[in-house]
């Protein structure tokens, strides 16, 4: 085939990339210049169109623009699933925020624009330069480079309505709350001890206003328990990295398996 006839196949493939980098973490970064971002979506469309075995001839119709938002959707969820699971470093660090008493404090994400909390963003940024570190940003690039060999681009129909599909939904949500409830364990428990101990100085020693001593006590406490457990919060980190690879894989072979 031609170059012409195999280029609304290529389309299909670069569209699908495209919206991948839109919601992936790390890589859709607003500090990342759009023009650097598409040209790297074309330069792995390239590569990922070459390794398909035997690409469709496709006509650019009403059915073609189906397939060009099936795509889209397919691209942009799995760079959402991947936000959702590093998100729940974000998680953790709001419930240690509310403990510390650093919640009415917030900054904003250069990513989102939103606001975020302070011990949040610290432990998102760590996320992000721990995965450089890793090489875990490849693993997200084999995630959408494989995507194609479970929904082929002229695929159309997709496993959307099933009870699977919800419950893996419901699934994913709570491994993320599992991961950032093992991040802050520690830390928030070590508060709770905290606050029972100030509890019983308030009501044994009156005279000390312990609003005033509590949140200095609280803050020193939370950085002291943050420095002695990062090495088993990098750990847990690492651990989720593995877990965004398998949830990935898991949603483009529940997804795709209507083929």
């Amino acid at each position: 085939m031609s170059i012409i006839e195999l280029f609304p196949a290529f389309l299909l493939v670069f569209i699908r990339i495209t919206a991948f980098f839109v919601t992936v973490p790390l890589l859709a970064h607003r500090t990342i210049p759009a023009v650097h971002r598409v040209g790297f979506s074309l330069f792995l469309a390239v590569i990922s169109f070459s390794t398909i075995k035997e690409p469709p001839a496709l006509d650019i119709d009403g059915l073609y623009m189906m397939l060009a938002v099936k795509e889209a959707m397919v691209g942009l969820l799995l760079g959402l699933i991947a936000y959702i699971m590093v998100s729940a470093v974000q998680i953790a660090g709001s419930f240690i925020d509310f403990q510390m008493g650093f919640a009415i404090a917030n900054i904003i994400d250069p990513q989102t624009g939103a606001q975020t909390p302070l011990i949040g963003q610290f432990f998102y940024t760590v996320t992000l330069l721990l995965m450089l570190a890793t090489n875990a940003h490849h693993l997200l690039l084999d995630g959408i480079y494989y995507s194609f060999q479970y929904i082929a681009v002229d695929q159309y129909a997709l496993n959307f309505g099933s009870e699977s599909f919800a419950y893996f939904i419901a699934k994913s949500f709570n491994q993320m709350f599992i991961i950032a409830f093992q991040i802050s364990a520690p830390v928030v428990a070590s508060l709770f001890l905290v606050d029972l101990a100030l509890g019983i100085v308030a009501r044994t020693v009156p005279q000390m206003n312990v609003f005033v001593v509590g949140l200095p006590i609280k803050m020193g406490v939370s950085f002291i328990m943050i420095i002695i457990c990062m090495g088993v919060i990098f750990g847990v980190v690492q651990n989720t990295f593995e877990t965004i690879v398998l949830t990935m894989r898991n949603f483009l072979a529940l997804v795709g398996g209507s083929s």
